[in-house]
């Protein structure tokens, strides 16, 4: 099924939603596999910052997390791709942007 097909059956960035083209996944991980090993992400994690938590960390302790996750619609495009730390990429998941935060305000609101 074709990712166009796919768009106009539902809106890929609503909650629920699971993108099935396993040959568009493939690519996209193919292209931020390549990125790694750009100029652009040397850049990009030199701060050693998590994009979620903040925190700072050895870069090799970084990783490339899709903001709006492959399997849901998401490409990996420079814009989508963000350094986390494995903590924060291992709880986000699939989680759209909205979605995560919702999530992270729920941990802040039962720690009080």
């Amino acid at each position: 099924m074709s990712r166009k097909r796919i768009k106009n059956k539902q809106n890929i960035h609503e909650p629920g939603y699971f993108h099935d083209d396993n040959v568009f996944i493939a690519r996209e991980k193919k292209k931020a596999r390549d990125l790694r090993h750009t100029a652009w992400w040397r850049k990009k994690i030199s701060p050693g910052k998590c994009h979620y938590c903040g925190r700072q960390f050895n870069i090799t302790d970084l990783t490339m997390d899709h903001v709006i996750p492959l399997a849901r619609g998401g490409t990996s495009e420079r814009i989508n791709l963000v350094p986390a730390c494995r903590e924060c990429n291992a709880q986000k998941k699939y989680l759209l942007p909205v979605e995560w935060e919702e999530y992270l305000n729920s941990i802040k609101n039962s720690d009080q």
